[in-house]
């Protein structure tokens, strides 16, 4: 039995800078002086093709042409091609041409690490989730990235709208710097949650259920109803299941697993694996094994079959009724169940993770993809307009709509209520938006690639381009859960971080092994002393130890 828990496609506001000057008398103001003390920039030296006066909202255009490197992670179904009108528009506007060098998307991590630890990695490296950035640290590789946000004014605007400034004060390193800047979203719902066949649920008179023990019951009406079915799957070894189910017992799991750490409640960390949360967890879902209502090739495989049938075919099939998933998964399940049941028999929506033991609670408020910078850049003449390049392209809102959508008028238009409608003879086929028609703006123009896309989000961009389902869903989420509270930060040091790993890895592999071993029954649960005492053998306390005084120390230093 094998198991990937991995992760998914996630303090005091800073000083809001509207802009700043280049001329000479305006220097002071071009200090990046951040609140820890920041790094100063050469202004004559490092202003090339900088704007003057830059301020959020606004059109970033290079006074003077540039080029940029940057890492372009490949996706196998979406080629790149440097015809790609989204190259050839952003450089139009910007005067900023991009130079990208690929490395493919099954071991992007891996081929990153190596280009960065070699010193070969290009000036901008996207796609950094909160957390990728701590290995490079203490290298000097990457750009502590508080020492200069004082110049990215769209930054700072929508950290402090969006009410992020005390998320952003936890991306702090042991040093007290942060050295990535993330994707902002001004909501966060969790992307991967139950999808159900609404119309089955209602069918045996369940509806939608708000917590487990409700989905419980729902499943026990539909296994009566359909008595060869294992009504609920996962499709991702477990792994999603686990992460979004874990918030209702207060603990964590599968790609939410992380460092493991959760807060006690008296202030301290403890190993949310050895918790009576996490337990009843593993309980519960051993309970639906024994009951027939959890498919169990679902969370050992992959949803591509391996498993003797993938989701989407058993949910075609009338075998799964309730699914992991996301909005996309969503639409692959209407896709299958039209060739099945036929188009206008089946409802397929997308719903809020069930609460708990915990209450009707949802993963944090998650930061999206961002980005890191090689440290090199940090001389270059072009490095403020480097900056402000970064700003507006992550940031700004026009830049983040042209970057989802493409061109208005041309690719889509919009109206009066600020409505998007992609123009007939355009397709976005990821969303199902114009299927049919005959240019793709995300396989042919470039447009929604998912190397900068799937970024920085207003609540309206993310609605503009998902199904009415899943607006419904961030409504529902927003307006029936509360997202718990942020994982305790615990930035660790250069030792700290290298014992850690040494410890995390083990201790890790024995949780992913013996959860789906009790789960699944391989494992009897009256052994759950014995695999807390394998967990203690393995250095449990001495990990422990060691998050929480990284844990007391980040307390002291940002009290």
């Amino acid at each position: 039995m094998s198991s990937v828990f991995g992760r998914t496609p996630s303090g005091a506001t800073r000083r809001r800078v509207i802009g700043f000057s280049l001329a000479a008398g305006g220097a002071a103001a071009l200090a990046a002086c951040s609140d820890d003390g920041g790094t100063e920039i050469d202004v004559e030296a490092q202003s090339k093709g900088a704007m003057e006066n830059f301020a959020a909202d606004m059109q970033f255009t290079a006074t003077e042409p540039f080029t940029l490197s940057v890492l372009w992670t490949d996706w196998p179904d979406l080629p790149i091609t440097d015809q790609w009108q989204f190259f050839k528009e952003v450089e139009k506007r910007t005067n900023v041409k991009m130079e990208v060098t690929n490395i493919p998307f099954s071991d992007a991590t891996e081929k990153r690490s190596l280009l960065i630890s070699a010193g070969d990695a290009p000036t901008v490296i996207p796609l950094v989730y909160t957390g990728d950035e701590s290995s490079f640290v203490s290298s000097g590789a990457i750009l502590p990235m508080s020492d200069y946000v004082e110049h990215m004014p769209n930054f700072q605007k929508y950290v402090e709208e969006w009410d992020l400034g005390d998320m952003v004060n936890n991306l702090k390193q042991a040093d007290g710097k942060y050295y990535m800047l993330p994707g902002l979203q001004e909501v966060s719902v969790p992307v991967f949650t139950v999808v159900i066949r609404k119309d089955v649920f209602e069918e045996v008179g369940a509806g939608v259920p708000q917590t487990w023990d409700e989905m419980r019951a729902a499943l026990v009406k539909i296994k009566e109803k359909y008595p060869d079915s294992k009504p609920l799957a996962d499709g991702f070894e477990g792994a999603s299941m686990l992460n979004y189910a874990s918030h209702a017992w207060g603990a964590r799991a599968g790609w939410g697993f992380g460092n493991g750490m959760v807060d006690d409640g008296s202030g301290k960390l403890e190993y949310t694996a050895v918790t009576e949360g996490y337990k009843q967890m593993v309980e519960f879902f051993r309970g639906l094994v024994e009951d027939g209502l959890l498919d169990t090739d679902s969370m050992t495989a992959a949803n591509d079959g391996s498993g003797g049938g993938s989701v989407t075919e058993k949910v075609a099939g009338n075998l799964v009724f309730a699914a992991s998933g996301s909005p996309g998964t969503a639409i692959e399940f209407q896709q299958a169940l039209n060739e099945t049941v036929g188009e206008g028999n089946h409802e397929v929506v997308v719903i809020p993770p069930p609460g708990g033991p915990a209450g009707q609670i949802v993963e944090p408020r998650n930061f999206w993809n961002g980005f890191m910078l090689n440290a090199e850049i940090a001389d270059s003449e072009n490095f403020v307009a480097i900056l402000q390049f970064l700003d507006w392209l992550y940031y700004n809102q026009e830049a983040r709509e042209l970057i989802r959508w493409g061109v208005l008028d041309e690719t889509y238009t919009k109206d009066a209520s600020g409505k998007i409608t992609l123009k007939p003879e355009f397709s976005l086929n990821a969303y199902n938006i114009n299927p049919g028609a005959p240019t793709d703006i995300q396989r042919d123009l470039g447009w929604s690639n998912a190397v900068f896309a799937d970024s920085s989000e207003s609540r309206a961009l993310k609605e503009s381009y998902n199904s009415p389902t899943f607006v419904e869903y961030v409504e529902a989420v927003l307006s029936s859960r509360t997202p718990r509270d942020p994982n305790p930060p615990a930035p660790l040091d250069e030792a700290e971080l290298e014992s850690s790993s040494l410890m995390a890895t083990p201790l890790k592999d024995t949780v992913d092994t013996n959860t789906l071993k009790f789960i699944l029954g391989e494992r009897d649960i009256a052994e759950w002393d014995d695999y807390v005492g394998e967990l203690e053998a393995q250095g449990l306390q001495q990990y422990v130890d060691l998050i929480n005084t990284a844990r007391e120390r980040f307390e002291e230093e940002n009290s």
